[in-house]
């Protein structure tokens, strides 16, 4: 299935404006359920009730408001919030280009591919070649649907990916961690775990890695579907009472036995 653009904007670029259509980079492929009454097997649909008199609410008489520490509500009405939206644009403004590790993994979102608006776009492919040789990242900011978005704008190849940023204050730094405890590690163990990290060191393959919850579900549904019956295996107990350089020395024989099979 080819890609489908969902929105199209103008990349800035200082006084330079490059048309292009964003698409997304990634699907949704979870295992998604319809919800049934258990004894009817109809679908059955979701609203919101009154908790007090379980009554529907009908979504005309529904309303919002800001929930503060000590839970009282701060009552905003539709048109206050409306007024607070970010301006509508059309605009990706770059405002800076930046070496790709000054953003850590954990600020990235979702992202997306940014392609030419028009086939022959000598702007959109010489940006994209610069980004490539330069080895940089654009940081951008923009608005889409309502809300504003910050976001890298990378090489992709010959094409563009822009990949939406965590804001500040949603990513948790590793210093908000308690500080370790416990007794100080054997030199042995900390050798063993050495021997394991490198034993275990090899490309990058994702395609080796399946949804296998997903696979199983499917597996599922269509045996009962078939009106057969699924059996899968119990997983396997859990063994105590070892300490954690043996279990770090089978580790590392185990792989290198598995290397050598491969």
């Amino acid at each position: 299935m080819g890609a489908r653009a969902i929105w199209k904007a103008n990349l800035r670029i200082g006084e330079v404006d490059v048309p292009v259509k964003l698409y997304s980079a990634v699907q949704d492929r979870a295992v998604h359920f319809r919800m049934l009454d258990a004894k009817r097997h109809q679908p059955v649909k979701q609203h919101m009730v009154d908790p007090d008199t379980g009554k529907v609410v009908e979504s005309e008489r529904i309303g919002r408001a800001w929930e503060g520490d000590e839970g009282q509500l701060v009552i905003l009405e539709r048109e206050e919030l409306e007024k607070v939206l970010p301006k509508p644009s059309r605009d990706i403004e770059i405002t800076h280009f930046l070496a790709p590790e000054e953003i850590s993994h954990q600020w990235y979102d979702r992202p997306y591919y940014l392609g030419p608006d028009e086939e022959e776009d000598e702007a959109y492919f010489a940006l994209a070649q610069a980004l490539q040789k330069r080895k940089v990242e654009g940081l951008a900011r923009w608005v889409m649907r309502d809300k504003e978005y910050v976001g890298a704008l990378r090489a992709e190849g010959d094409y563009l990916m822009l990949i939406t940023l965590r804001h500040a204050g949603e990513v948790i730094p590793a210093s908000a961690l308690p500080a370790p405890k416990g007794r100080e590690l054997d030199p042995r163990e900390v050798s063993m775990a050495r021997q394991l990290v490198q034993s275990m060191e090899d490309e990058f393959d994702i395609a080796t890695y399946h949804d296998e919850y997903r696979e199983r579900v499917l597996e599922l549904v269509q045996a009962k579907a078939a009106g057969k019956v699924v059996k899968f295996p119990k997983a396997a107990p859990k063994k105590t009472d070892v300490s954690l350089a043996d279990v770090l020395e089978r580790s590392v024989a185990a792989v290198q036995k598995e290397r050598k099979r491969a």
